[in-house]
């Protein structure tokens, strides 16, 4: 659309509100933020309001972590990499292979959210145990005394009165256990019955530090013990099978680890609203048997409708790519990697522990000013588009601060849920239109004017 389309719309008749955002477009249109080149390296602003929505709620020092790793690896890393091509990875190799390009991104984003998450996990460790040796302390100088307010004690009661007996839950797990040593063996032969056992021995005791560091931190480190097991399971399984086996086996450790977190919280607002933890169990049982069915009906939808894990998609499942390739760095090695890229990942992952102990050790006017390592480290694989769409929500959160702070504290939270809700909602017609084949009237698309 030039300036003489946009002419003839507004004497057309067109509202002057209209006329506004037709020009608004067309700057944008303009504008070097949408060449063909910026295109191609992902800096876009691709009209995602889920991602919108996202950055009106997330704190601004998130969505600014997140362009600065777009600013720095799509703007800057990468295309210097790219020109390298031929010196640190052969020419002939397409730029998706992990010998190339690719490996790069992905094994240096690896770096710093594994770096992040190490150090939140050590961390949260060190606070569990701490907490725990304070509490037998206290209870060692309380002498027996009851300090408990008298709606405390109510709420005690109440949850206590109709909870579960213990020999329900072993008998729960153990047969869930041997349920699950069974079949996913049978589902997926790469991971070996014996793998199975341990995770489930050693899940009890996973569980209940993942659930008491989430208490203490609030953050839920699923997804830092399933890495751990990822790497562990992949080294011993071998180069044959250690790929599938490190990552079913990662799967059942963060489900399981996850879970009990999940239940603690749940637990813990049954625990304050006087809910019967009887009674949260079985909706949890029949929300569970729901989703049995229900989330691999959606699974089968959208993996049939749209183009899953292509990274030139929309839909790039980047924590797909990033577990598979910590599977391969456990079987093979720093072999895996191509020419540089290992010094390259230690200094991104010495860079993710110093930002970390600069947040927690700075005075606070000048450690929350250091950017989340685990922010930044998304867009080195994923691209800068929903970095940018993210701080055009932030900007939206800023502008309505400015124009009335006291309406913004109700309007944000409104606006951004309905941003993400719409967005959302419409991904289930968007699956059965696509099964269909149906494509859309008009399209929007960014392509070269040249």
């Amino acid at each position: 659309m030039d300036s003489q389309n946009t002419l003839q719309l507004a004497s057309s008749g067109a509202s002057s509100s209209g006329f506004i955002l037709v020009e608004i477009i067309v700057a944008f249109r303009n504008s070097p933020l949408l060449d063909y080149e910026l295109g191609n390296i992902r800096f876009f602003f691709d009209f995602n309001l889920t991602y919108v929505g996202a950055g009106m709620i997330c704190p601004h020092l998130v969505n600014i972590s997140l362009l600065l790793g777009s600013i720095l690896s799509w703007g800057v890393m990468w295309p210097l990499i790219a020109d390298l091509k031929g010196n640190w990875y052969p020419a002939d190799l397409p730029e998706s292979s992990m010998r190339s390009l690719q490996g790069y991104k992905a094994f240096i984003c690896i770096a710093l959210i594994l770096g992040d998450g190490i150090y939140n996990f050590t961390k949260i460790i060190l606070k569990t145990v701490a907490s725990m040796l304070d509490k037998s302390k206290q209870k060692s100088t309380k002498n027996g005394e009851d300090t408990l307010s008298l709606v405390e004690q109510h709420r005690n009661e109440v949850f206590v009165r109709d909870s579960l007996p213990n020999w329900l839950a072993f008998v729960g797990y153990f047969a869930l256990s041997v349920v699950a040593v069974i079949t996913i063996p049978r589902m997926f032969p790469e991971l070996k019955w014996y793998y199975a056992v341990v995770a489930y021995l050693l899940a009890p005791a996973l569980g209940f530090s993942n659930a008491y560091g989430s208490g203490l931190t609030d953050i839920n480190m699923a997804f830092n013990y399933g890495k751990v097991a990822l790497l562990i399971l992949a080294a011993a399984a071998g180069k044959e099978h250690g790929v599938v086996a490190g990552m079913v086996g990662c799967g059942m450790v963060k489900c399981m680890t996850s879970i009990s977190a999940d239940l603690m919280q749940d637990f813990k607002t049954g625990h304050l609203t006087l809910t019967s933890p009887r009674s949260m169990l079985i909706a949890q049982i029949i929300g569970t048997a729901m989703g049995c069915v229900i989330s691999p009906l959606t699974f089968y939808v959208f993996y049939n409708a749209f183009d899953i894990g292509n990274q030139d998609s929309p839909w790039k499942a980047p924590y797909a790519l990033i577990y598979r390739n910590i599977a391969i760095l456990g079987v093979e090695g720093f072999s895996a990697l191509p020419m540089h890229c290992l010094q390259l990942c230690c200094g991104f992952f010495a860079f993710a522990l110093v930002a970390n102990l600069m947040r927690d050790f700075l005075p606070q006017k000048y450690g929350k000013w250091v950017p989340l390592p685990m922010a930044m480290g998304f867009p080195f694989l994923v691209g800068a588009s929903f970095a940018i769409d993210m701080c055009a929500g932030s900007l939206i959160v800023y502008i309505l601060h400015k124009i009335d702070r006291s309406k913004a504290a109700h309007m944000v939270p409104a606006v951004a849920s309905g941003f993400i809700c719409g967005d959302g909602l419409w991904i289930f017609p968007a699956s059965l239109l696509a099964l269909a084949k149906i494509t859309p009237p008009m399209c929007m698309a960014f392509a070269s004017t040249h």
